[in-house]
């Protein structure tokens, strides 16, 4: 219960007039649903024409005595002039009114549990989303894509499902015990006493039961997360499983983990359904005892009960069972519930690394170089994946990137927008470390275009102006021209407006990466970062998109990262990689002069 209560110190504060409202409406339905049960009594003693004879008035007062004399007073007078049959249809509609307005509260109670509820969940859903878009690029190399979305959405599910659903329960509850136990104690302290005696007993067996379901639970949705992984990961490489004719191998592997889940749920269910069977027992076996014990002191003379009032103390002991009831389930659904907020948890308290100082400076623009100075930069803390790197580029100029796979150029370009930060040695933007200065203002500085255009499910318009404010049509249409987008645009079926599907799928190769250009072009950056933006293109998406590109660098700072040596021979700098080190830097002249490694990868692509 522990963290139960954690989980809603966390989230409720922002709804305490939802949870007060609700708690006021909870207890007057409590008041009159405990009302309606007493009513049950004068009925009984007429039926039983047991009932005492009251031939006078009390002056009103807010006490149980006063009020009950009274109503016996008005009760017997209606059965004096009316009869028995009047007097029981006049309790009758005395009833109804109690519990018409039970009802009522009862719902308006749960009208604001609702709003409280649902307004938790949302909260508890942007706060992932807005941690998931916040958190640093390495967090997501060593998560699964498919567990991430588990606990973005199952798991919150499953806490709206056991948590929040029992919030309700844990409102409304409490106060119906308690309103209960009031009346129980002014009827008979003894009998209460000992009845309330064994319903820790109950309790404490029922918790026993409920305690293994949170392990086997974050088994499920462990496995759960693991599922929609083998799911993502199959709809993204569904090419090359029907190209390898790799089916029945996939296949097999889901399979395999999908039987893993439903053993693990069996497991988890059969537990879970033990919990209304067990309760309903032991309820039974505490309504017995009280039974026999109630009895054996009103036929002993050891009470002040008579039978009707020990039958409407039973049917008041029995709105408390129930209660009781459901709380012992809601312990085995919330145990579910407590093991999915701690997946997402995870996440939630996952550490930003990569965040800004509290002193950070601003920046808004870019005037003299980027310098990188002794600059290490390792993955896991063992391996350099960059060696001692020193680099000066000036405003305006042109840095191309080159050398084998593997040795280091991504990973150069990705430190400058701090993707990740250097462990050794430093990035300086006009002379300032880029760890002193706003993230965000770094990085509105620069702008990308990658090997893999990342376009979004969503129209040709609003791709392009992804990231810029209030971008106008013209202002989109100009970026498109410069990016030789125009034309293909406007032969689309709804031009501008026309949604490109998941991914861009929609498109052509070319047709992607000239969107990604014209975004580039629209953010208008005077940094360009440029990763083998033409080496997944044929012959004539290349030309048109290294056209593009040749636009988009006039008058900007270029970093370009290149395979195909014919794209950056007229690069201001050419810095050759190897191995996380730069073993050659010049122009494509001076380079091939060296006879090096710049020359072979030369020679090679002659070939």
């Amino acid at each position: 219960m522990k963290d139960f209560i954690q989980i809603l110190k966390r989230f409720l504060p922002p709804y305490k007039s939802d949870l007060i409202m609700s708690f006021v409406y909870n207890l007057l339905a409590a008041v009159f649903g405990v009302f309606s049960f007493m009513m049950m009594q004068p009925v009984l003693e007429i039926l039983f024409k047991d009932a005492e004879v009251v031939s006078t008035k009390v002056p009103w007062e807010i006490n149980i005595d006063a009020l009950k004399h009274n109503f016996y007073y008005y009760t017997t007078q209606i059965k004096i002039e009316y009869g028995a049959d009047s007097t029981l249809l006049f309790v009758g509609l005395v009833l109804l009114v109690a519990v018409f307005f039970k009802v009522t509260f009862t719902y308006l109670g749960s009208y604001h549990t609702v709003g409280l509820r649902n307004g938790v969940v949302r909260d508890m859903r942007n706060m992932i989303y807005d941690k998931i878009v916040n958190l640093p690029i390495p967090f997501f190399t060593e998560e699964k894509k498919g567990d991430i979305i588990a606990r973005s959405t199952g798991d919150v599910q499953e806490v709206e499902n056991s948590v929040m659903n029992s919030l309700d329960m844990f409102i409304k509850n409490p106060i119906l015990i308690i309103v209960s136990l009031v009346a129980m104690i002014v009827m008979s302290p003894q009998l209460t006493l000992f009845s309330f005696v064994l319903l820790p007993i109950a309790g404490f067996i029922i918790g026993r039961i409920g305690r293994s379901l949170k392990k086997t639970s974050r088994l499920g949705q462990n496995k759960m997360g693991d599922l929609l992984s083998t799911i993502e990961e199959t709809l993204s490489g569904l090419r090359i499983i029907k190209a390898f004719t790799a089916e029945d191998k996939v296949t097999e592997k889901f399979s395999n983990e999908n039987n893993d889940y439903r053993r693990i749920m069996n497991s988890l269910m059969r537990r879970r359904v033990l919990a209304h069977p067990v309760s309903e027992f032991l309820g039974t076996i505490v309504i017995v005892i009280v039974l026999w014990y109630g009895g054996r002191l009103i036929l002993s003379g050891e009470s002040n009960l008579s039978g009707s009032s020990f039958m409407v103390y039973l049917v008041l002991f029995y709105s408390i069972i129930n209660p009781a009831k459901a709380f012992s389930k809601a312990f085995f659904s919330i145990q579910k519930g407590l093991a999915a907020m701690e997946r997402i948890d995870q996440i939630l308290e996952a550490e930003s690394t990569i965040v800004d100082k509290a002193d950070a400076k601003q920046v808004d623009k870019f005037e003299k170089a980027i310098e990188y100075r002794n600059v290490s930069f390792s993955y896991n803390g063992e391996k350099k994946v960059l060696k001692n790197i020193n680099l000066e580029i000036p405003k305006g100029k042109t840095v191309a990137l080159v050398g084998q796979s593997g040795s280091g150029k991504t990973t150069f370009v990705d430190l400058l927008p701090r993707f990740y930060d250097v462990i050794e040695g430093g990035i300086f933007v006009d002379g300032k470390d880029i760890r002193d200065l706003k993230i965000a203002d770094m990085r509105n500085l620069m702008g990308n275009v990658n090997q893999e255009s990342i376009l979004f499910n969503d129209t040709i318009f609003n791709n392009i102006a992804f990231g810029v404010e209030n971008a106008t049509q013209e202002e989109v249409e100009a970026a498109a021209k410069i990016a030789n987008a125009h034309d293909f645009i406007t032969a689309t079926e709804n031009s501008y407006q026309t949604n490109i599907g998941d991914r861009g799928g929609k498109l052509s190769g070319g047709q992607r990466q000239r969107l990604s250009i014209a975004r580039a072009v629209l953010k208008n950056p005077p940094i360009m970062i440029l990763d083998e933006a033409t080496s997944a293109l044929d012959t004539e998406s290349e030309r048109l998109v290294q056209d593009a590109l040749d636009k988009l660098m006039q008058n900007r700072t270029s970093v370009v990262i290149a395979h195909r040596l014919s794209t950056v021979k007229n690069a201001d700098l050419i810095c050759v990689f190897h191995e996380g080190e730069i073993v050659e830097r010049g122009k494509h002249d001076e380079l091939i002069k060296l006879d090096g490694t710049y020359k072979k990868l030369n020679d090679m692509q002659m070939l």
